[in-house]
């Protein structure tokens, strides 16, 4: 009897020592936040644990959604044994490992392999689960944070069904960070005050993160003066700025984060909007990338101001040297003067266009030689029909122009660039209609 009480007390230790999210982990699909495009009535994974019948699937959306969290409800509500391997660190044999099981007395109703980070498989790994997965061996569930359509292996891909996890609303943040402090309450037998705003400010700054959200309602309950006696601990807003800082930055550098957010910075100078413009900048140099966002202004300046305004090329690149020789957190002005800069401008695509059909040309191999009158050559060969280069040196004229044929015949009469409708543009058309004529 004493052994089963100390084995019991050391089981409640080891609980207690887990992180509270992993205490927390629902296991019940009506107490999982979120998704509910997913779990809400009539939902596609709702009507999938009601049908008993579990097909393979693929979860795709950013950590902390409850991913690992559902395929855990789904092995439980199937009666499934669930093995959960990490493509991080997991191989082949593990796999056929977990295979072994499979009608055995561990797995009388089958086994759901729940493969996380699918994407760090490689090829021949993710072509060695088409076997199991294709004779109903295993029920996979891969999960993943990169866009699966990019990073799972296209035979794999096409016997799973995907579905989309998303970044769970602070709203629906908020039954869960209840349930987490009435947790904490108990683990310390105490009751807490919790300022007002506490709740909606982790809620707002982890980001659409569940996981992280309990994990700062644990550091605020860590972080908080220990009451004394028939006190209550009082959770302040103050302290959950400080636990907060910077959970709501998602931003992995070779994830779909990082390209998404670099899209959305520049589209939004393009779209000429500094609101947006400024956001998304301040999202990427909170993140520590300020080279990327560095690239991101100077292309757009080119590209997408481009003639309207030729001048917005050096004070870009000034204000880019800028900030790269001053570094944060000063560099955020002269890279804030940019970005509004480049989305309040006129805009034109027009050079980009126009290299674009030179560039469709050559590669359908529309090229040609030379014009004669344009090669770098001083004499001419016995072979030469007509001798002499006949090149006409546009000084020499008046307005500092003359007709003559600058591309190769093949494309003698092709236009490429089409002045925009800008007025700096359109100021240099009727400059040249002018002279031209």
């Amino acid at each position: 009897m004493c052994y089963t009480v100390a084995t019991f007390f050391r089981e409640c230790e080891k609980i207690m020592a887990q992180p509270l999210a992993q205490r927390m982990r629902p296991t019940s699909i009506d107490d999982v936040v979120g998704q509910k495009h997913l779990i809400g009535e009539n939902a596609p994974l709702r009507n999938v644990i009601r049908s008993g019948h579990l097909p393979n699937m693929i979860f795709y959306g950013p950590s902390g959604t409850g991913k690992t969290t559902l395929a855990q409800i789904l092995a439980a509500a199937t009666n499934r044994r669930l093995h959960i391997l990490n493509g991080t660190n997991a191989s082949i044999a593990d796999v056929r490992a977990v295979i072994g099981e499979v009608n055995t007395l561990a797995a009388p109703n089958g086994v759901l392999l729940y493969l996380d980070e699918i994407q760090y498989f490689n090829k021949k790994q993710q072509q060695a689960l088409l076997e199991y997965i294709e004779n109903g061996t295993i029920t996979l569930i891969a999960a993943t944070t990169e866009n699966p359509y990019f990073y799972i292996y296209s035979a794999v891909l096409s016997r799973c069904t995907v579905f989309e996890f998303k970044y769970v609303k602070p709203e629906e943040v908020l039954p869960a960070l209840e349930r987490g402090f009435d947790e904490m309450a108990a683990q310390f037998g105490e009751e807490f005050e919790i300022e007002d705003g506490v709740l909606m400010h982790i809620a707002r700054g982890c980001g659409g993160d569940v996981r992280k959200a309990l994990n700062s309602v644990e550091l605020c309950v860590l972080s908080s003066a220990i009451p004394s006696d028939n006190e209550k601990r009082f959770i302040s807003l103050e302290i959950a700025r400080a636990v907060t800082q910077k959970t709501a930055i998602r931003y992995d550098r070779e994830g779909d984060e990082h390209y998404d957010l670099l899209s959305a910075f520049q589209k939004s100078m393009r779209g000429s909007d500094p609101n947006a413009a400024v956001h998304y900048l301040a999202r990427i140099l909170e993140a520590g990338d300020m080279p990327s966002a560095c690239r991101r202004l100077m292309v757009c300046a080119a590209e997408d101001v481009g003639l309207a305004y030729p001048m917005i090329i050096p004070i870009v690149k000034a204000a880019v040297d800028m900030a790269l020789q001053v570094g944060m957190p000063e560099a955020r002005l002269p890279l804030a003067d940019a970005a509004i800069l480049v989305a309040t401008s006129p805009k034109s695509n027009s050079a980009y266009l126009a290299y674009d059909a030179a560039l469709t040309d050559i590669r359908s191999g529309r090229t040609g030689p030379v014009p004669r009158n344009l090669q770098n050559k001083h004499f001419d060969g016995e072979d030469a029909e007509v001798k002499g280069q006949f090149y006409d040196y546009p000084h020499a004229y008046p307005n500092h122009w003359c007709r003559q044929q600058y591309l190769p015949d093949v494309l003698k009469n092709k236009t490429y660039y089409q002045f925009g409708e800008n007025r700096t543009e359109q100021a240099a058309a009727e400059y040249w209609d002018k002279i031209k004529k």
